[in-house]
């Protein structure tokens, strides 16, 4: 399950022994494979518009997406 952290917030992922345990790194349904380093962030490029359903709240949704309630 994935987690929700600040929009500001980076993460660095590093391989410690990538020759020994080769690492690939998905996102979006793209892989890039031979990974060493993977750094992400929050793209301030893209915007969209969100639609809520009135009948539930935006933190049930997210209890739900977190955590299975």
């Amino acid at each position: 399950r994935g987690a929700l952290l600040p929009d500001r917030a980076k993460v660095t992922i590093r391989a410690l022994d990538a020759e020994r345990r080769p690492v690939a790194a998905v996102a979006d349904h793209a892989e890039v494979r031979s990974v060493r380093e993977v750094d992400i962030g929050m793209d301030y490029s893209i915007s969209m518009q969100m639609l809520f359903d009135p009948g539930h709240s935006l933190e049930e949704r997210i209890l739900r997406e977190q955590f299975g309630y």
